[in-house]
């Protein structure tokens, strides 16, 4: 009888420890599933104004980021950074960023334009070709 119950506790700690195992594991890959990956993200050059490239969590930790397409004498909008600091990689054309207090940064091919968090801006093609830019936007907080 005593040999039963020694076999009955063995099992016993056997089947718990596989219940742990598999909670364990079934946490981890949804962690690990959490986490960003690297990858490739093609540019679309489709008729959008805004191509949405990253999309910030769970795709990145905080990252957004798309191509802006602007024709001659278009803008994106006057708009906020709030807690978000962004740079601007100028692709292709002519702009500028203008902000509330009046004051301009000029935009042009193979330049890249640092806005720092909880700043109104807006980017306009002054150009008399398409502005093309990638916007990448991080949060500070």
């Amino acid at each position: 009888m005593r040999n039963v119950w020694f076999v009955c506790l063995v099992i016993a700690g056997a089947a718990l420890l596989c219940i742990q195992v598999l909670v364990f594991h079934s946490w981890s890959a949804s962690a690990e599933a959490a986490k960003p990956h690297a990858k490739v993200v093609s540019f679309n050059r489709g008729d959008k104004v805004i191509q949405q490239l990253l999309d910030g969590p769970p795709e990145t930790v905080t990252m957004k980021s798309g191509l802006v397409t602007l024709a001659p004498g278009k803008s994106v909008g006057e708009h906020s950074t709030g807690p978000h600091e962004e740079m601007l990689v100028i692709l292709a054309g002519h702009g500028e960023m203008s902000f509330k207090d009046g004051s301009k940064l000029e935009l042009a091919a193979n330049h890249a334009v640092y806005c720092p968090p909880e700043t109104e801006h807006d980017v306009k093609n002054t150009g008399t070709e398409t502005l093309r830019y990638v916007y990448i936007v991080a949060s500070t907080k």
